[in-house]
Formats: structure tokens, C-alpha cells, sequence
């Protein structure tokens, strides 16, 4: 299957708006997943041959070395590569292991007495010199460039993103290089830099990848950034101490010498806002992700519910002492309330404030009101805590909201609830990948909405014959900037209520059908 990846032009200092900035490239991601095993064992056998017999008279590093050791396994007397073992998974102590072939992210691995160096922006491992290795002019033994961010492909936003040098020398060279703080566990470092302001890649290019690189560590690991933001820190503070137990490290801000016994530079990812279990150890998935989402956010929830019982507590109060002894039984009268309330399905509406908002919002809610739901319209902004947003969906049974970066908040649905996606002209594909597939991963029901010519706004500005209409795709053709300005930036939705209904209803069913399924399950227990 040939996936396609989109890349977009920003320069340093500009933020992504949002998450559809794509023009097309087509990569064939499935060459992963693929065995041949007889190819590849050919292969692998004619490099260690080599390497064997050159050894004398070349090098043939030690890294290279544990490198194909690791990745080929014995069966029936046959070599077979180990497809999902990643590369450098197991490397020997006072080595580097590079593993750049992934299309989407570089990730090397440093391990022995590995120190930081952050005015040369460089990280150096000290090793005993080795026989085999050639030992450049500078006293190096080998020297690796990355940056660790996980859009390797789109050149425009790697410019952005901060190099690291990562080098070996004598262990004797090591005099000069003094230990300010030693740590027992090993760094993960990455850039937080980039597209970071958009929700969309925080947790596509930052949040799942580190899940994937260090959830098997469990917490014994410390986090090293590049482009370190307070901010960032702060909204996800609460994840991060469910991954690390110790304090994070701004790389260019402590000038401090840190020293490690592994260094695991840059991040891996699998694919849009997923976790693929195949390549986990444990075969951790998206719903164990989501499952530390749960556990990261509790704490702050119960506090918010305490505090609103507490409110609600005082305005009954209130309201008892206001009232005549003759209206008797109020709070029967509020427990009826509530209770009425629990029984019918929560639906949260993601309203958007500027382009691709729904106009008829209000009439949308009457509707939902009216099938059966209770309506919550949420309008989170970049200052929203993530905890605010986590409680509101995790407590509601239906997600609607306008193909966006706000979508990837699907994360913090239940699996089993409905995530109804509206999909304005020209972002079909857009919709499908980034959230349509990765939804479904994740086990909602996911229904995609794709909206009639007539009921964009684009419907008034364009003649009904004009290809922006009648063929989006051939408009993204000319090139990601028309996608942007004509689809993105200037297209509101006005939706056919009779034809969304449908959609509505179906949704509910559903609701009522996992309700009953969950009354079921729960009385056999």
C-alpha cells in the first residue's frame, strides 16, 4: 500500500496553524512490514563476509558489528532478518549505533560514558581505544550528525530544527571533560521544536513518539530537549511524569556537564497518531497510550469534580433557605434531575472559532437535543488544559467536530464511543489519514461526513461548475498553497441538518446499543 506524506514550508519562527499543511509525498511505507527472507539473508551473510575478511586490513566498527548480530535470528539452519527487531536495539558498551532507515526519523544510540557538551551542541561518548577502529586526526573515532525530530522527510521544517554532534574519543581525552551531574539511567533526547504550537503535532510528532522510544524504560530515564519551551512543559507536564520519574533537561540552557550510561538521541514513530504493537515490546498499542492518558489526567479530574460539588453544594444551600418550607421535596426534585440527565448520552461538539466553523451550530444542538442527546459545544484554545478537554470527552459517548488539528483529541475518547468527522471540499484525504484511520485504530466508530458543494461556504463565491466545487482534487494538484488558502483558510460549513441527521441517529443507536451491552456485561459480573 503506498502511503502518502505531506510536507509544508515554514520557516523558523512561524507556527503551523494547522495540521493539513500537505502537499503530497508518496512514500511506500509498506516495504517495512514486507519479508524476504531469503534476499535478506543473502545479504546480511555477503556484508558479514565481508566484513570478516576485511577486518585486518579495514575497520569494521564494533556498532556495525552488534548491529547485524542483532538483526539477524537463527532458524532451520537458515538466516532470517528479524523485520521487527529494530535496528541498534541491542549495541555493545563504547559504541554508537546509527539506524537511519526510517523515511519519517533518525535515531542513534550512544552507550558507555556518554557526556554532554551543550556550548558545541555536542554529545561525546568516552570509549578504551579499539584495535579494529581508525582514530582520526582530531583523536575521534567516529562522528555522527542528527537532528531528532520526527518530520526527517519534509526538508523545510528540518531546517529549523537544531543539530547534535554526536562523537567517541579516547577514553584519555575524558581528563578535560569533568562530570557535573552523573546520572544511573539513560537520556532520551529530542527537539520540541518545529511544529510545536500545533495539537495536531504535539502529539503525532512529540508525545506518541517518546511513548514508543521509552515506555519499555519504565520511567527510568531522563528527558533532554532541544528548543526546550516552559509552555510545552506545562501542558504536558502531567504526561511526562508518566513516562520519566525525573526532571526534564533544557540541552542548550544548562550549561552543566550530564553524564550517562546510554543516550538514546531522536524518537521513533510508526505512523499517524498511532501506536503499531507489532514493533512494541510487550505489544503495547494505541489503547495502552491512551490507557496512561487516563492515569496522567485522573488526579487533576477528581480535583475539578471535588470542586464542583463543593459549588453545587453551596448554591442548593442557598436555594433551600430562599424557599418557602411549602415546596417540599427539592432535592428528590434535583436527584430526578440528574438522574434524567445520566440517562441520556453525552455528544460534545469541538467548535471551531475561525475558518471551517459550523454556522448552524445552534440548529445542530436543537437537533442533537432533540434525537436524545445532551449537547456540550466545547471551544478549547491554546490555553485550555489538556485536562479540561481529556474529562469532556472521556465522559461523552459522541465527538463532532470540522476536520482540523483540534480532531486528534479523538485520543481521549473511550474506544467503543463515535467520532463523527465533518470533512469540508478538499481535505479528504487529509481527514482520512490523520484521523479517519488512526480512529478507528484506536476502536471508535468513526463516521466521516463529507460535506455537499452546496453546503460550503465556497458554494457563494465560485460558479457551481468552477473545478473548486465540482474537482478539489485537481485544485491540490496545482500545489499545497491553493489547498491552504482556497480550502482551509476561507471555507465555513453550513450543514444539510436533514442529511446529517441521519448520521446523528445512527450514532445514537449505537450509544443506546454499547449502553445496554455495558448493563448486560456488568449485571453478569
Amino acid at each position: 500500500m503506498v502511503h502518502c506524506h505531506r510536507y509544508h514550508q515554514l520557516r523558523k519562527g512561524e507556527h503551523a496553524e494547522d495540521d493539513e499543511a500537505l502537499a503530497f509525498v508518496c512514500a511506500n511505507s509498506g516495504y517495512y512490514k514486507r519479508k524476504r527472507p531469503k534476499l535478506l539473508s543473502l545479504l546480511l551473510l555477503s556484508l558479514l563476509s565481508c566484513c570478516l575478511i576485511l577486518l585486518p586490513h579495514l575497520f569494521c566498527s564494533s556498532s556495525a558489528f552488534s548491529l547485524l548480530y542483532s538483526f539477524v535470528i537463527e532458524t532451520d539452519d537458515e538466516l532470517v532478518a528479524d523485520v521487527n527487531a529494530p535496528l541498534c536495539s541491542s549495541i555493545s558498551n563504547g559504541t554508537i549505533c546509527c539506524d537511519r532507515s526510517s523515511f519519517r526519523s533518525d535515531i542513534c544510540i550512544m552507550k558507555g560514558d556518554v557526556r554532554t557538551q551543550s556550548a558545541s551542541s555536542s554529545i561525546i561518548l568516552y570509549t578504551s581505544s579499539n584495535t579494529n577502529t581508525l582514530i582520526k586526526e582530531d583523536g575521534e573515532f567516529q562522528h555522527e550528525n542528527i537532528k531528532p525530530y520526527t518530520r526527517k522527510w519534509e526538508t523545510s521544517v528540518m531546517d529549523t530544527i537544531d543539530q547534535l554532534d554526536l562523537i567517541s574519543k579516547q577514553e584519555k581525552s575524558a581528563i578535560h571533560h569533568q562530570c557535573d551531574v552523573t546520572h544511573h539511567v539513560p537520556a532520551v533526547v529530542f527537539s520540541t521544536g518545529g511544529y510545536t504550537g500545533n495539537v495536531y503535532h504535539e502529539f503525532n510528532d512529540g508525545i506518541l513518539p517518546l511513548y514508543i522510544t521509552c515506555q519499555h524504560l519504565n520511567k527510568k530515564v531522563v528527558f533532554v530537549m532541544l528548543e526546550y519551551h516552559t509552555w510545552w512543559m506545562m501542558k504536558y507536564g502531567d504526561i511526562l511524569s508518566h513516562l520519566s520519574d525525573y526532571p526534564a533537561i533544557d540541552f542548550s540552557g544548562d550549561k552543566r556537564t550530564h553524564c550517562f550510561p546510554e543516550v538514546i538521541v531522536g524518537l521513533r514513530i510508526h505512523d499517524e497518531l498511532t501506536v503499531d504493537p507489532s514493533l512494541m515490546q510487550g505489544n503495547k498499542n494505541i489503547v495502552d497510550f491512551r490507557n496512561l492518558l487516563d492515569k496522567a489526567y485522573w488526579p487533576r479530574i477528581k480535583g475539578l469534580i471535588q470542586q464542583e460539588e463543593l459549588e453545587a453544594e453551596k448554591k442548593l444551600e442557598q436555594k433551600v433557605q430562599s424557599l418557602s418550607p411549602s415546596s417540599g421535596n427539592l432535592l428528590d426534585f434535583r436527584k430526578d434531575v440528574q438522574e434524567a440527565k445520566m440517562k441520556r448520552p453525552k455528544l460534545v461538539i469541538l467548535s471551531r472559532n475561525a475558518s471551517r466553523a459550523i454556522t448552524n451550530g445552534d440548529l445542530l444542538v436543537k437537533m442533537a437535543e432533540g434525537i436524545g442527546f445532551r449537547v456540550e459545544v466545547l471551544r478549547p484554545d491554546r490555553t485550555t488544559e489538556l485536562a479540561k478537554i481529556y474529562r469532556s470527552l472521556n465522559s461523552s459517548e459522541v465527538m463532532i467536530g470540522v476536520h482540523g488539528a483540534a480532531m486528534t483529541h479523538f485520543l481521549f475518547m473511550k474506544p467503543g464511543s463515535v467520532f463523527i468527522q465533518v470533512i469540508p471540499l478538499g481535505t479528504e484525504w487529509a481527514a482520512e489519514t490523520y484521523y479517519g484511520e488512526p480512529a478507528r485504530k484506536l476502536g471508535l466508530k468513526y463516521i466521516g461526513y463529507q460535506i455537499m458543494p452546496r453546503e460550503s461556504s465556497l458554494f457563494d463565491k465560485y460558479d457551481k461548475n468552477d473545478p473548486v466545487l465540482q474537482d478539489p482534487r485537481s485544485i491540490a494538484q496545482k500545489g499545497w498553497q491553493y489547498t491552504k488558502k482556497i480550502y482551509l483558510d476561507s471555507q465555513n460549513v453550513r450543514l444539510n441538518l436533514a442529511r446529517f441527521q441521519k448520521r446523528l441517529i445512527r450514532a445514537y443507536q449505537h450509544c443506546k446499543k454499547m449502553d445496554t451491552h455495558h448493563h448486560l456485561h456488568h449485571h453478569s459480573h
